[in-house]
């Protein structure tokens, strides 16, 4: 029945050895921030639409293509069997 003891006062020691250590390491990290920092005052890339390029169309998504009859049977089937049986 001494390891009881012995187990419990390691424990504390341990503990209060970590609670020392941690107020420390907070007492160190509360001091002010240099003041010497700068701030940049301009914007480093600017957004400005592509004079050349086309004019966009709502009639086409940029990517997609007329798709070829087979193509659209084929994804037809599929979300029917999808429908039907599930993923």
């Amino acid at each position: 029945m001494i390891s009881i003891p012995r187990a419990l006062a390691v424990s504390l020691l341990s503990s209060a050895f970590l609670l020392t250590t941690a107020a420390a390491f907070a007492q160190n990290s509360n001091t002010t921030p240099p003041t010497t920092a700068t701030r940049p005052t301009t914007p480093e890339q600017s957004s400005l639409p592509n004079a050349s390029a086309p004019p966009a169309t709502t009639t086409q998504t940029t990517g997609q293509s007329p798709s070829d009859p087979k193509v659209r049977e084929m994804n037809q089937a599929e979300k029917d069997k999808v429908e039907r049986e599930g993923k």
